[in-house]
């Protein structure tokens, strides 16, 4: 039975993050279903220039990736009956990568304005492992309480927060890009070879 991870994009800046999280998937051989918010959509344009159609997904999701797509299902925002949207649809969990504020204030006050927060809510009640990855700076004090809502209903919050000790002093902006994604993958329990990992030896770091 298929089993896949529902990658969620929100419209928070970040597109790149979601990017690598799904490229991580395939190349782990993991099974993904997809939704972008209509938020996400214009996110994505100005970042990437990437354009996501429903009609077009497979073509338009391809040439976002730049890679051929693994084993994937494209699910539109707007289709509250989609399959994820129910808990007897067969899941491993959830990563909303970028998570905008709005996002993660709707999946945790259970608004299901779309299938993304839909979708979240319904991994959380069924107690799968779901990430949501916020990228907002600086944070309000609702925004925190909203995150905290998030991690007492058993979510991960996971902020788009580089390390920079796995890429040495001349990491690029894709290696950071990298290091959060991997960490995604560190919570979901997705093996990769995204960064490079601390093993106390100082001297590694510039090796």
């Amino acid at each position: 039975m298929r089993e896949p991870w529902i990658v969620g994009v929100s419209g928070a800046s970040g597109t790149p993050y979601a990017k690598a999280v799904l490229t991580g998937l395939f190349d782990a051989g993991e099974a993904v279903d997809l939704v972008i918010s209509r938020a996400a959509r214009l996110t994505l344009l100005d970042e990437t220039g990437a354009t996501v159609r429903d009609a077009h997904w497979k073509d338009d999701v391809s040439a976002w990736l730049g890679r051929d797509l693994g084993d994937l299902a494209y699910w539109p925002a707007n289709d509250l009956a989609a399959g994820p949207s129910s808990g007897s649809y067969p899941a491993r969990g959830m990563v909303v990568v970028p998570a905008s504020t709005a996002a993660c204030a709707g999946i945790a006050i259970g608004l299901s304005k779309d299938l993304l927060q839909r979708s979240a809510e319904v991994n959380l009640k069924e107690r799968r492992r779901t990430v949501v990855v916020p990228r907002e700076t600086p944070v309000t004090r609702s925004h925190l309480e909203h995150l905290i809502a998030l991690h007492d209903a058993g979510a991960v919050v996971l902020p788009a927060s580089p390390g920079f000790y796995g890429s040495g002093a001349g990491a690029t902006a894709q290696q950071l890009v990298d290091f959060v994604a991997g960490k995604v993958l560190d919570a979901l329990g997705v093996p990769h070879t995204l960064f490079r990992r601390w093993t106390g030896e100082l001297g590694e770091r510039n090796g």
